[in-house]
This record gives C-alpha cells, sequence and structure tokens, in this order.
C-alpha cells in the first residue's frame, strides 16, 4: 500500500510540473503574439502614413523620383511581408528609404518650413519611437519564450507540444546605415 502512494505521489508531482511548464510557455507564446500584435498596428500607421508623406514631398521635389519610388516600393515589400524575418528586412529597407526622404529634404527649405509636412514628419518620429518600444518589448518577450524553451524540463514539453523557436525583429544595416544623397 505505501508503494502505491509513493507511485501515485510522484506521478501527481510529474504532472504538475509537466502542467506548470506547459501553462508558463502558454503564457510567454502568449506575451510574445501580444507583443507582435503591437508592432503589428504600430507598422500600419507607419505604412497609412508614408503615402501621404510622399505626396507632399512630390510637389516640392519633383525630380527626385527615385527616391520617391524607393519609398513607395520599400512600403509595399513591408506590406507584402510574409514571416517576422521578411517584414524585419522590409521594415529596415523602408526606414532606410524614408531616412533617405528626409535626407532630401534638407535641400528644399520650402518643404522643410510646409506645415504639413513637418506634422506628418513629426508623426513619423513618433511612430518610429513607438515602434522601437514595441520591437524591444517583443524582442524581450521572444527572449523569455525561447529561453524557457530550451530549458530542461520544459524543452520536452516544448518538443513534445510544438513550441517552435520564435525569430526577433532586429535592426538590419539599413537602419545603422547613413543616408547618401546625391545630385
Amino acid at each position: 500500500m505505501d508503494g502505491s502512494f509513493i507511485f501515485f505521489g510522484i506521478l501527481i508531482v510529474l504532472g504538475l510540473i509537466v502542467m506548470m511548464a506547459y501553462n508558463r510557455l502558454v503564457a510567454l507564446r502568449q506575451t510574445c503574439n501580444q507583443a507582435w500584435g503591437d508592432i503589428d498596428v504600430q507598422l500600419k500607421q507607419r505604412h497609412d502614413l508614408v503615402p501621404n508623406l510622399v505626396e507632399t514631398v512630390k510637389g516640392y521635389a519633383a525630380h527626385e523620383k527615385e527616391t520617391l519610388e524607393n519609398v513607395i516600393k520599400a512600403r509595399q515589400t513591408a506590406i507584402d511581408a510574409g514571416s517576422i524575418k521578411d517584414l524585419a528586412g522590409a521594415e529596415n529597407m523602408l526606414s532606410g528609404a524614408l531616412r533617405q526622404l528626409f535626407a532630401l529634404s534638407e535641400s528644399y527649405p520650402d518643404l522643410k518650413a510646409n506645415q504639413n509636412f513637418l506634422s506628418l514628419q513629426n508623426e513619423l518620429a513618433d511612430l518610429e519611437n513607438k515602434i522601437a518600444a514595441a520591437r524591444r518589448f517583443f524582442n524581450n518577450a521572444t527572449g523569455e519564450y525561447n529561453t524557457a524553451a530550451e530549458q530542461f524540463p520544459a524543452v520536452i514539453i516544448a518538443n513534445a507540444f510544438g513550441f517552435a523557436k520564435r525569430d526577433f525583429f532586429e535592426v538590419g544595416e539599413a537602419e545603422r546605415a547613413a543616408p547618401s544623397i546625391k545630385f
């Protein structure tokens, strides 16, 4: 009789460990999903703002067609991206194109003084700060999730229940490089 109590006690403890590890992984996965949702909302607002910005610049810098087309192309690539890795690359490309657009505005004093342009530029700068904060939160949540899914005994539960490793939303070379404007 005592042996069966010990056996059932061990089974209960193991069951609790599995349940706690599974529930923690689910909670961390949900935190990652929520963090990604926050990034997605900010990126959508950014994508909606870009055409207005381009239209404002068009009136002042009509002969800078290539820069404007690069911004629109980068925006569309970001909208069409399928995975986090593809989206991160596309967003980095869009950030680089927008930096070129703002660097271009330095050559047009009338554009720099245009209230609509300044308002859009300030709104975009605010969005960039929000995206950076959301990206940091997402990457932190992703790091915590990936770490938890790789630790013992959770790694056994993670593998058994399909908790896959997540990609980080990383800064690319386009965001690190300074824009170059040529006339």
